[in-house]
């Protein structure tokens, strides 16, 4: 089976690709154009998280690097190359995309929208009807804060709380609309926000949790003092506008990769099977809290509302609008239609705040939770 991967060099699509290969003996990787080092990234990656030695040295054999712009059409390919390329694949996962949560909406659009429809273009021209991948988010249900969202839910009722989840809304409403108009059957995956305890590295793409580390840079930049015994006195309190109770789903994206994998062995529901990837337990914003805390000399408060006298710190911790308003979240994932299929898939990790510190602190121990 031939099988092409978007994104591989990702957050997620680094664990997508050592998942695929091993269950396939080569991978087609559609890397951006001019960003060069697909072939080091990956294998960096797979030096980091322990892969087997053998495994590393054999992928300059196994992984094949075309390289392409996703906003383009024909995927920035020639009439030829992009025909033949489309011919010689059976599977396409589509991970690739633009996360910065607080863009400008048009450059999403060029990304997450038009990048997805030119992937669908490259499944219909394909002589072998490859079967799409396509990687969602389960934040498609936009600004609903509290309740439940289903997995068969795609509806705009709510707004959505930036550029990125619109944009994810819209490609997935292009995906069910090519399932519906060609009868060709696709996965919808959604995850919820990926995280891992995996130590930071230059060589790997940033943790999702970024507005912890603005935080944290704000605050040495602002003069607090260093040091992990700083007195609760001598700490600049930092308030953000949230709910005491709030709570986020957080999924080791290692888990996700593996629950996507597993996913794609079983015939999808409906034309557009969707599913939400989704962790068993969610983790209370006044984790997120001491999370700061513990990383920055700072005190973090969760308040309902926003300071009407925010202090040059505030101001700064405030500068990532896009994620700030998930504090205030209290919904809950279903995915009773993952469980159905493969039953109840804990994961084995427990996502608490020894967990993500390890995933954002330079050269502390990673742990060994079990996988699905």
């Amino acid at each position: 089976m031939r099988v092409a991967l978007t994104g591989a060099t990702g957050f997620l699509g680094l664990r997508l690709a050592r998942e695929l290969l091993e269950q396939h003996g080569s991978l087609t990787v559609l890397a951006h154009a001019g960003s060069g080092g697909a072939l080091g990234r990956v294998t960096r990656f797979m030096e980091l998280s322990g892969a087997p030695a053998e495994s590393v040295a054999e992928l300059p054999h196994r992984l094949r690097i075309v390289e392409t712009d996703l906003a383009q059409p024909r995927l920035g390919l020639s009439d030829e190359a992009f025909g033949r390329l489309a011919d010689e694949l059976d599977v396409i996962w589509h991970s690739a995309g633009n996360i910065d949560l607080d863009d400008d909406l048009a450059n999403l659009r060029r990304v997450n929208v038009d990048g997805t429809r030119h992937v669908l273009e490259l499944a219909a021209a394909g002589a072998r009807r490859p079967v799409v991948r396509h990687i969602s988010t389960a934040f498609v249900g936009g600004a609903q804060r509290d309740g439940v969202s289903y997995e068969d839910e795609l509806a705009d009722a709510h707004g959505f709380e930036n550029a990125y989840e619109r944009s994810k809304y819209e490609a997935e409403v292009l995906v069910r609309a090519w399932a519906r108009a060609t009868g060709r059957p696709v996965l919808v995956m959604r995850p919820s926000i990926l995280v891992t305890d995996l130590p930071p590295d230059p060589a790997l793409p940033a943790h999702p949790l970024q507005f912890v580390a603005r935080i944290v840079q704000a605050s040495l930049r602002g003069g607090a003092l260093t040091g992990a015994d700083v007195p609760d006195a001598l700490r600049p309190l930092v308030r953000l506008k949230g709910h005491p109770h709030g709570h986020l789903n957080l999924m080791p994206v290692e888990s996700a990769a593996t629950v996507m994998v597993r996913l794609a062995s079983r015939t999808p529901s409906g034309t557009a099977g969707t599913y939400h990837v989704v962790h068993d337990h969610d983790v209370a914003v006044t984790t997120l809290a001491a999370l700061v805390e513990r990383l920055a000399p700072v005190r973090l408060r969760i308040v309902e509302e926003k300071p009407d006298d925010p202090s040059p710190l505030e101001a700064v911790a405030d500068l990532y609008p896009g994620f700030t308003p998930y504090l205030g979240h209290r919904r809950r994932f279903d995915d009773t239609r993952v469980r159905t299929l493969l039953g109840p898939v804990p994961s084995g990790v427990r996502v608490d705040l020894d967990y993500l510190a390890a995933g954002l602190s330079p050269g502390r121990t990673v742990s060994t939770g079990g996988a699905p």
